[in-house]
């Protein structure tokens, strides 16, 4: 098993995020993000030993991005924007990560606390674009879009998010269940959950409070996720109350996409 991130300093960091100006786009459209989807393109192709030479296009994409004001966007468009931004910055660190043969992203040191990028004259880092910025959006399908360079992360989407994004996060959600977050035994009448669902769950049961804090109830949280599960299985969980079990998160380096 991979490194674990402390739970105090990941608190502290997410207190800390909640600090940064909350978004209010008011504008309209989106940003284009042709660039990102070359390195995606890339990693598709070739794995995760294509990011260190794609560092110096993330690199740029996030020069462009700094010089764009997300709240001139649209709603839509400014958390597309976020969500481009900070699979950037994952991809990044993923890339520093595979180049120092670290075994996972949390040998890097302040992986998630150091700043990755100027917005509108605020310094922030992945912990404060995912907390600060993206899930105060209140739509809590961003935590099937996010990627952290890790086994057990949702897989990274193969194109940047943009004007489909509503299509694009549903679609997100339904991926990130069948390849892992969600998986049903009717034998023993359990359904097991990704972490990110013991972590976040409040997300998904209480959106209007977002960020939330406070874990969700088992039995509301399994009623929400089973929109995205296939049909069967929906069905399942909603009528039987199954157990529901976290499964261990795995923090080792990795980075793939669907």
């Amino acid at each position: 098993m991979a490194d674990q991130p402390n739970p105090i300093a990941v608190a502290l960091s997410i207190l800390q995020a909640r600090r940064t100006r909350r978004p209010s786009p008011s504008g309209a459209g989106n940003v284009e993000s042709a660039d990102l989807g070359s390195v995606l393109e890339s990693l598709k192709s070739g794995g995760i030993a294509t990011l260190p030479n794609e560092l110096q296009r993330l690199d740029a994409f996030r020069d462009r991005m700094q010089a764009t004001d997300p709240d001139s966007l649209s709603h839509d468009g400014a958390l597309a924007f976020w969500l481009n931004l900070y699979n950037a910055g994952a991809l990044a660190t993923a890339a520093d990560a595979f180049e120092s043969g670290a075994s996972t992203v949390l040998r890097i040191p302040g992986v998630f606390d150091t700043s990755w990028a100027t917005i509108a004259g605020e310094s922030l880092s992945l912990n404060d674009i995912e907390h600060g910025k993206i899930r105060r959006f209140g739509d809590p399908r961003v935590h099937g879009a996010l990627v952290c360079g890790s086994v057990s992360c949702p897989t990274l989407r193969y194109e940047p998010f943009g004007e489909n994004i509503d299509d694009q996060l549903d679609d997100q959600m339904r991926s990130f269940l069948a390849g892992g977050g969600a998986s049903v035994d009717r034998t023993t009448g359990t359904l097991r959950l990704s972490r990110i669902f013991l972590w976040y769950g409040g997300d998904f049961t209480r959106p209007d409070r977002m960020p939330t804090w406070l874990p969700s109830r088992k039995k509301h949280l399994s009623t929400v996720i089973s929109r995205w599960l296939p049909v069967e299985d929906a069905d399942w969980v909603v009528g039987s109350s199954p157990k529901v079990v976290y499964v261990p998160y795995d923090w080792g380096l990795a980075c793939s996409i669907a």
